[in-house]
């Protein structure tokens, strides 16, 4: 690839609709962070929303164990709450996960616009919506989304 820039936009331009670089990219995705986030959100009992909540915390956060990546989020919630599969309350882990998480994203100046949780993800869960069943609708930075 060309290192300079124009050169580099357009490698990058033609890599991304190269199959097997795009299936790196996926398989990778899932390695690190799609896979972990759903395995770890079943071992805690949750449905579809908490395993969303916990794949959108691993993505933004990492995957690491301090206190503003997702295993330092997970465990400042379980400070709080009990997950389904300990016996707790879906809804009240859940708050307490997305509690723990907006406090993360505050300790970071390019993270503390928390609307991805206080207008998406906490939407579906006042709503009971465990299974994210459509329609759906949710604001992401103040933008409207809807799926039928």
């Amino acid at each position: 690839m060309s290192r300079t820039p124009t050169g580099g936009t357009k490698d990058w331009k033609s890599a991304a609709k190269d199959t097997v670089f795009q299936q790196c990219q996926n398989d990778e995705r899932d390695r690190v962070y799609f896979n972990p986030a759903v395995s770890q959100g079943k071992s805690d009992g949750l449905r579809t929303l908490g395993q969303f909540c916990y794949y959108d915390a691993i993505v933004m956060h990492g995957p690491g164990s301090d206190a503003t990546s997702f295993g330092g989020i997970r465990s400042r919630a379980l400070r709080t709450a009990k997950p389904p599969s300990q016996g707790g309350n879906e809804t009240t882990y859940l708050n307490a996960f997305l509690d723990a998480r907006v406090w993360a994203m505050k300790q970071e100046e390019a993270h503390s616009d928390t609307s991805r949780v206080d207008t998406a993800q906490r939407v579906f869960l006042r709503n009971g919506n465990f299974d994210l069943n459509t329609p759906l609708d949710w604001k992401v930075y103040g933008d409207p989304y809807h799926i039928s």
